[in-house]
């Protein structure tokens, strides 16, 4: 039966019970507000041992950095997720968005899969291993605010070097338990054309933007990235995801813009890409400016690491894991850059893929328990080590 009481510290905190109380704070991004919420883990860390640091890139916007043991001859494990949702949408729930609701083993709420299920089930494992981890490499526990919208927590972190060290990254997205190697890069960027308004009775007097930007998107069609596909992410892509242009439809339009989200690999440069669709468009009047920012991230299946992670994974699976990337980004490129590059990451948690954003988003209970076994194994592995 779920347990309905307020999480105390016992030998083993129960991550069921410390999801639904994630889920009782409103941390949707905007406006996000995480401060309440990150205090609320750093009091649970802290209490059983943890050393914690709270950071905000703005008012509210907390993000927090938690670290036990440590070690000269070995970095930590790290063990990182976000505490921001995104918005509700549009449809009507069913359940109470934020009161952690059960039928039979779902948990709904609002960022019960993406991903504040991962979250609890890594900070449980640390709270029952912290006794033993005042000796060797110990953990360092991120949780970020600001993911949902560009990696803001993250890459403030990241670039103000609060970070220390690490050795490996665990990020606790949503993959239902199976070990995810890496992700795709995102890129945003957004197009502008600008015309001269005149009446629309009288086209050939102003120049309209949206013609232009038409001929913009046409020109996108003939876009080629500089690496075609990668071995295990496969290939990179665009889309064209909004448009706006136009004031009434009696005015030649004098604006238009639109927003591109690209999918990058491994070897693709942001910075270039940039270069290359303003080459490409600069013919057409149009300017590109980026928006969000974040790298792939890639470690190779047959690094030894990622080979005790998939063994670790198999009695949680249908059998041993194979080489695979989720389609989303994490905070897992940035912190990597920011605990100084070359550090293998895995995605691996609770949460359903596919529910995340949903509405009437649940995780499962029992897959958030599996995960308390899961991290717990993979963070004893490494300190014994």
């Amino acid at each position: 039966m779920y347990p309905d009481k307020k999480v105390t510290m016992t030998a083993r905190l129960d991550a069921r019970v410390l999801t639904r109380e994630l889920l009782a704070y409103n941390t949707i991004n905007p406006p996000g507000m995480e401060r309440a919420c990150a205090r609320h883990l750093g009091a649970l860390l802290e209490t059983a041992g943890f050393t914690v640091r709270y950071h905000e890139y703005a008012e509210a916007r907390t993000s927090l950095v938690a670290t036990i043991g440590g070690s000269d001859a070995k970095a930590p494990l790290c063990f990182t997720g976000h505490i921001d949702t995104v918005p509700l949408g549009a449809a009507p729930w069913t359940k109470d968005a934020f009161a952690g609701e059960t039928d039979g083993d779902k948990i709904y709420g609002r960022g019960s899969t993406d991903m504040k299920g991962g979250v609890a089930a890594f900070v449980a494992a640390a709270v029952e291993l912290a006794p033993h981890l005042a000796r060797g490499p110990g953990l360092v526990l991120v949780i970020t605010a600001g993911e949902e919208i560009g990696c803001e927590g993250a890459r403030y972190l990241a670039d103000k070097k609060l970070l220390g060290r690490a050795g490996a990254i665990v990020v606790a997205e949503p993959t239902g338990n199976f070990p995810y190697v890496g992700h795709k890069g995102l890129c945003w960027f957004e197009v502008e054309t600008r015309g001269v308004t005149a009446h629309g009775s009288m086209p050939e007097v102003g120049d309209n933007a949206i013609l232009k930007m038409a001929r913009v998107i046409d020109d996108l069609g003939h876009f080629h990235f500089p690496v075609e596909s990668h071995p295990v992410m496969g290939k990179p892509t665009m889309n064209v995801g909004t448009i706006r242009g136009g004031i009434n439809t009696n005015s030649v339009p004098d604006a238009a813009a639109i927003t591109i989200d690209m999918r990058t690999v491994p070897g693709i440069d942001h910075g270039h890409l940039c270069k290359s669709l303003q080459t490409l468009l600069a013919p057409r009047g149009a300017r590109v400016r980026q928006l969000v920012d974040c790298a792939p991230l890639y470690t190779e299946p047959q690094t030894e690491w990622m080979q005790t992670v998939f063994e670790d994974c198999t009695p949680f699976l249908e059998g041993r894991p194979t080489p695979k990337t989720i389609t989303f980004s994490t905070d897992g490129s940035d912190l990597k850059r920011g605990f100084g590059g070359g550090v293998p990451a895995v995605i691996l948690g609770p949460g359903e893929p596919t529910l995340a954003h949903q509405t009437d988003e649940w995780c499962s209970l029992h897959r958030i328990e599996q995960s308390v076994d899961l991290f717990r194994n993979i963070a004893r592995r490494w300190c014994d080590a």
